[in-house]
């Protein structure tokens, strides 16, 4: 039996993100079979310096291989230097892009 995919982003748009088997959402995370929405004050993120290490934690629970990490929709929310490290140690693949 195949491993269940993480679920797609049907819609994209300023502030909100529609998402297969979930629903609305400003921003989400998602992983193998699942996901939800991403409350950045979980682990007090912010667009400087970025996405933490804490952040993609879940996502590797999750037994995701492949990180995709928005930049957001105006390439401003960063990604810690940290976090690529962290990921790159763990041997995952990791793209970091612009959220469209």
């Amino acid at each position: 039996m195949s491993e269940p995919g993480s679920p797609r982003i049907e819609h994209v748009e300023w502030g909100l993100l529609r998402v297969e088997r979930l629903g609305d959402g400003r921003d989400m995370k998602l992983w193998p079979g699942g996901g939800r929405q991403w409350d950045w004050g979980e682990t007090n993120t912010h667009h400087v310096p970025g996405i933490q290490v804490a952040d993609v934690e879940e996502l590797l629970d999750h037994g995701a291989q492949i990180i995709v990490l928005s930049r957001g929709m105006e390439l401003v929310l960063r990604t810690c230097p940290e976090t690529l490290k962290h990921l790159e140690d763990l041997k995952r693949v990791v793209l970091v892009l612009e959220t469209r």
